[in-house]
């Protein structure tokens, strides 16, 4: 899919000042993933997806114009977000909700809008992102240092946000970990969508939210940087962590450092409302009610879902064992090493 070029409109813009960052609850867990095995049931692992309930494995057009309800702060946000979940002794662990976000959210993701970092709005001006704007980070078959941007945080409480760990901790995580997955956030202002979901975008950013370098040429146009926190609670665990032991998660494709972390982004915002938003000189919960998202209640967030499309256990009381996934050609995302004598359900 292509945009036409926006780099000299770019160019001569007046300079936007916003900054977003918002909940949205869990609109669903299932073995899906519309980007890289479309149409797939089920696809290769478990994903974790917030967002607009026109998400399908089957994901096409404007989906901004599709969706009925929302699990995000903002009722004009329909995009879709996703990252791999996450399991311990064949269990999911419970994912909760973020230390800025108020009571009530179920599970979800806290997703970032930004220009520059968390502490200023910024200065460049932001291109928002077309209908049919699709994108992915990191890769589940990495086995060595990804982009820059996804890390995991070992939590004392929800508002641990540093250091920034490349892998998994090696640590008991007492308060839990956090995964951090931010996307590039230059634009060639053509490609909406190429073959690998990645070509398209470029990274000039640094760790954390810092301020990121200015675009290439090959990708001209700023866009906001979308980054995910997801805070999984562990404290179920901590017995497993033991004196001079490693880790004791995995990746249930033998990934035991993390570096497999990744996630997924298909933009659904209504109409032009993200330009508005980062065109406003809005920040954080300043940008809501109206100022200029409108914004809908934790109660309305939470009843937003869609129907399981994948029968099978997704790993709610049991998940499968890594020895055994890649015989049966599925895996999900944190799990313990050790083995199993059968597959849960038979």
């Amino acid at each position: 899919m292509k945009w036409p070029s926006l780099a000299l409109a770019a160019a001569f813009a007046v300079p936007s000042q916003a900054a977003l960052r918002f909940g949205c609850s869990t609109l669903t867990i299932q073995r899906l993933d519309p980007l890289v095995q479309p149409g797939r049931t089920p696809s290769a692992h478990v994903h974790q997806i917030v967002g607009g309930n026109a998400f399908h494995p089957n994901m096409t057009s404007d989906i901004g114009k599709q969706g009925t309800c929302t699990t995000c702060t903002f009722s004009e946000v329909f995009s879709n977000y996703w990252t791999a979940h996450t399991n311990g002794t064949y269990k999911r662990l419970p994912i909760v909700q973020n230390a800025p976000l108020p009571n009530g959210i179920n599970g979800g993701i806290t997703i970032y809008y930004t220009q520059q970092d968390l502490f200023s709005d910024g200065n460049a001006k932001m291109t928002a992102f077309k209908p049919g704007s699709r994108m992915i980070v990191g890769n589940p078959t990495a086995t060595t240092r990804q982009a820059i941007g996804l890390r995991f945080v070992c939590l004392v409480d929800k508002n641990t946000r540093f250091p920034e760990l490349e892998t998994f901790p090696t640590e008991s995580p007492r308060g839990g970990i956090m995964t951090v997955h931010h996307f590039p956030a230059c634009w060639d202002g053509k490609t909406l969508d190429p073959p690998d979901h990645m070509s398209h975008m470029y990274n000039t950013g640094k760790e954390a939210f810092q301020n990121a370098g200015p675009c290439p040429a090959s990708h001209p146009v700023c866009v906001p940087q979308v980054a995910y926190e997801t805070l999984w609670d562990t404290t179920q665990f901590n017995d497993m962590w033991r004196q001079g032991d490693s880790n004791p998660f995995v990746m249930s494709y033998d990934d035991s450092r993390g570096y497999g972390t990744h996630a997924g982004y298909v933009f659904g915002w209504k109409g032009d409302s993200l330009q508005r938003a980062m065109d406003s000189g809005c920040m954080f919960q300043g940008c809501e009610n109206g100022n200029p998202l409108r914004s809908q209640s934790i109660q309305q967030m939470n009843a937003c879902q869609v129907k399981a499309m994948v029968g099978g256990d997704t790993g709610a009381n049991n998940c499968e064992s890594p020895r055994l996934s890649s015989q049966y050609g599925f895996w999900t995302d944190f799990t313990t090493v050790s083995d199993i004598a059968r597959l849960p359900g038979m």
